[in-house]
């Protein structure tokens, strides 16, 4: 996952992409899920508070798995629409409209916490302590990505190089792939009990590429609506130059397993290069 420089996270409101963001935008495979619960991780019974939610896609498919959810974001847009999207499937999740430096939960309430694609906008040094107190003994906190590899993928590189023409001073570009289980801010708190990484080829419709990028950081999070639009129209002529109305864009999903309390339970690094169909 790209870090981002402070001038580009200045003007970020994710709540201007909540509708592109719960149509388009998807989390993680469902390979990502298996994973972690051949950890032991989002079992059935299991408590569950998913920080950084956006619309609810990790929150829901925890709450799908039969866990106890709680889940929190700062833009009460993403919460409203995190809800609709929750209440459609009937499915019981307790959303908070805050900060996750700002959250209060009692110490031992969860067993696993979860951070997907939004860590790095938190301050790690008021929240990884937080997390240690709010985990039960040995809990599990996950701190996952789900990045397209521009370095890889043509059309990932394509859009990129685009949404760098319309906005320069977006700094999320070019990501290189590289991840590894030294993620920093946390290992004062917590020690790390696993770590896995891999790439997979994600398919997308024409419409749903259009739309997951202008539910990205650089597009509809940090543009105005004129520049939004003019951005789209140029970036469909784009693709329709380059590729089909159904394509695949390689992503590469990463995990970061980490454990309170002083158990050392460890899983072994699960690191595979190879491309998962």
């Amino acid at each position: 996952m790209q870090e981002i420089s402070s001038s580009d996270n200045k003007s970020v409101d994710w709540g201007n992409t909540s509708i592109d963001y719960a149509a388009h935008r998807p989390g993680p495979p469902d390979s990502f899920y298996q994973r972690l619960i051949s950890l032991g991780i989002g079992l059935s019974g299991q408590s569950a508070l998913d920080l950084g939610t956006g619309t609810g896609v990790i929150a829901r498919q925890l709450a799908r798995q039969g866990c106890d959810v709680s889940a929190a974001d700062i833009s009460p847009e993403q919460i409203h629409m995190a809800k609709e999207l929750a209440d459609a499937e009937q499915l019981s999740i307790d959303f908070t409209t805050d900060a996750a430096e700002d959250l209060i939960y009692s110490n031992d309430s969860f067993d696993v916490i979860t951070a997907n694609q939004c860590f790095l906008y938190f301050d790690s040094e008021i929240v990884a302590p937080l997390i240690a107190k709010w985990l039960k003994p040995n809990g599990v906190f996950v701190i996952s990505h789900f990045s397209w590899m521009p370095r890889l993928d043509a059309i990932a590189r394509a859009s990129e190089e685009l949404i760098l023409r319309h906005n320069p001073g977006w700094s999320a570009s070019g990501y290189d792939g590289f991840t590894a289980p030294a993620y920093p801010g946390v290992l004062a708190h917590l020690h790390y009990s696993g770590y896995f990484y891999y790439d997979q080829a994600i398919p997308f419709t024409r419409e749903n590429w259009l739309g997951r990028i202008r539910a990205s950081r650089g597009v509809g999070a940090s543009m105005d609506e004129a520049q939004v639009s003019a951005f789209n129209d140029e970036h469909d002529a784009m693709l329709r130059g380059i590729a089909g109305a159904e394509f695949n864009v390689v992503h590469r999903i990463d995990a970061h397993i980490l454990r309170s309390g002083d158990s050392r339970t460890s899983v072994a690094f699960y690191q595979p290069n190879a491309f998962a169909s």
